[in-house]
């Protein structure tokens, strides 16, 4: 059995988007480290037998003296506790993260879970990041991407060869954790339609658009409850400001109800899931949550999100950062029989299952792991 180290910019992430990988390894008899930012959820990991190395880590600041001091952090940590093989997840640890291990000679494989913001604007800092990720991603013995676009974006910049990547199609998904729930008929009949959006409080993850077409279809008169799950990222360049959700809360468009670290209970008790990102995304977790639970969902034509959704079949693909067309495929759900809505998610289940199933994906970290130790 070999020592494993998960290395991300938050305990958080680890545990919302890889928890059932850690369990599997530690159940096959491996010791996991786990290296990320402290937060609330490094106890649930050490709960759970992983072991938690906490890093002085700030993904927002561009500070090359701060991100040359997270180098040397990462390089005397991996030669301390000497990890068998090493996945980085986000920029910062794939970038210096990989070329620490390397310089160590430890395997390492780079996972890029989706563009992201820096991959937004066609600036210098796009170009040092595009540059940084050419020199590190030289060093890794594997690259995995979450869908084919951001593959084919490294490949077609000669930032990684096509020989060493692999596409997962996501982080998978445990169906049986987001199974579909019991619901009441008299009880959905007696209520409003119930439109749901889950997300990190960014813009471009299109939260404005969720409140734009809310706006719309309340000016309808429609039946409709447009409720927001989500948290604030204070210092993020892109956030959305609390202000803004307040004024949407005064005006009668959207129900904000914080950060909810189960969303089951409110996936459960929705008719529809709505998330119109335009983000650069791997393929987000809240479509594929949502589709397991059997909710039909509506988001955009974008990289990442096409890929849990049918159109017509499971849900709807709306244009991106267009309100106009989102509250359109919005008001045809609205319009359709309960029982064609309770068959597109129907439709949405057996997709994630299909394509999103989360022992595929634990079979590739076996893989990728027993490859490395022979």
């Amino acid at each position: 059995m070999a020592k494993i180290c998960f290395v991300s910019n938050s305990a958080w992430s680890i545990y919302n988007f890889r928890l059932d990988v850690a369990r599997d390894l530690l159940r096959a008899g491996h010791e996991l480290l786990v290296m990320a930012a402290h937060d609330e959820y490094a106890q649930l990991l050490e709960d759970e037998g992983c072991i938690f190395v906490p890093l002085h880590f700030n993904n927002r600041t561009e500070n090359p003296v701060a991100d040359f001091r997270l180098y040397g952090e990462l390089k005397r940590l991996y030669a301390q506790h000497r990890p068998a093989i090493i996945f980085h997840y986000v920029i910062k640890p794939n970038i210096y993260g990989s070329l620490a291990a390397a310089a160590l000679d430890i395997p390492s494989v780079a996972v890029i879970t989706g563009l992201g913001y820096g991959f937004t604007k066609l600036n210098l800092r796009y170009l040092l990041i595009r540059m940084l990720y050419t020199v590190a991603l030289k060093k890794t013995a594997e690259v995995w991407f979450l869908n084919n676009e951001d593959a084919n974006f490294f490949i077609g910049h000669n930032m990684v060869g096509v020989e060493k990547t692999r596409v997962l199609h996501g982080e998978g998904i445990n169906t049986g954790y987001f199974s579909p729930p019991v619901k009441d008929p008299a009880m959905t009949e007696r209520r409003k339609f119930r439109f749901l959006m889950s997300t990190r409080l960014l813009k471009s993850k299109g939260v404005a658009i969720y409140a734009a077409a809310a706006r719309m279809l309340k000016k309808k008169n429609f039946p409709v409850e447009f409720l927001l799950i989500g948290f604030y990222e204070q210092h993020h360049p892109d956030s959305i400001r609390k202000e803004e959700i307040d004024r949407w809360q005064q005006e009668g468009l959207i129900s904000y109800l914080g950060f909810a670290r189960d969303v089951r209970e409110h996936l459960a008790d929705a008719d529809c899931f709505v998330f119109p990102s335009y983000y650069k995304e791997g393929v987000p977790r809240c479509l594929m949550e949502a589709a397991s639970m059997h909710l039909p969902v509506i988001t955009a034509d974008n990289r990442g999100c096409r890929e849990v959704v049918a159109d017509s079949v499971t849900g709807y693909l709306c244009d991106m950062q267009n309100p106009y067309d989102l509250a359109d495929k919005m008001e045809k759900m609205i319009s359709l029989s309960g029982g064609e809505r309770k068959q597109m998610g129907v439709n949405g289940r057996l997709l994630v299952k299909q394509r999103f199933s989360i022992d595929r994906i634990i079979g590739l970290y076996h893989d990728a792991i027993s490859t490395r130790l022979k």
